[in-house]
């Protein structure tokens, strides 16, 4: 299974990006996905979750209201769509997938996440 995600770039606070992760190999429908961030000096964070069908989703505090992750399956991509902007989003953004456990499962927890994508830079100026 190979991640690529691409979408980021720099932006303005206030102002919006959509990250796409294109997955291949094994069937996408499989995975529960998760989009992960990581700031310069800091640990990998969690940021959203989605179930194998995309009926389900999770947030962490940080984005909630703010970010949506959705996910077309016939296109085989997960999307993080980013929106009001804060410095503080400022990281490196990585696409991850998990063999889902059922059709709603989805999960927050890093060592669930088998394949990982090689990160795309989202810088937001103050």
């Amino acid at each position: 299974v190979q991640l690529q995600a691409s979408g980021g770039g720099l932006v303005q606070t206030g102002g919006s990006l959509r990250l796409s992760c294109e997955v291949s190999g094994r069937s996408f429908s499989t995975y529960a996905m998760g989009w992960w961030r990581q700031a310069p000096g800091k640990e990998r964070e969690f940021a959203a979750a989605i179930s194998r069908t995309g009926s389900t989703t999770y947030y962490s505090d940080s984005v909630k209201g703010r970010f949506t992750i959705s996910r077309e399956n016939a296109k085989n991509t997960v999307y993080l769509q980013m929106n009001s902007l804060k410095p503080e989003d400022t990281a490196v953004y990585y696409c991850a997938a998990a063999l889902a456990r059922g059709l709603t499962w989805f999960t927050p927890n890093l060592f669930e996440y088998s394949y990982w994508g090689q990160g795309t830079l989202v810088t937001v100026a103050s």
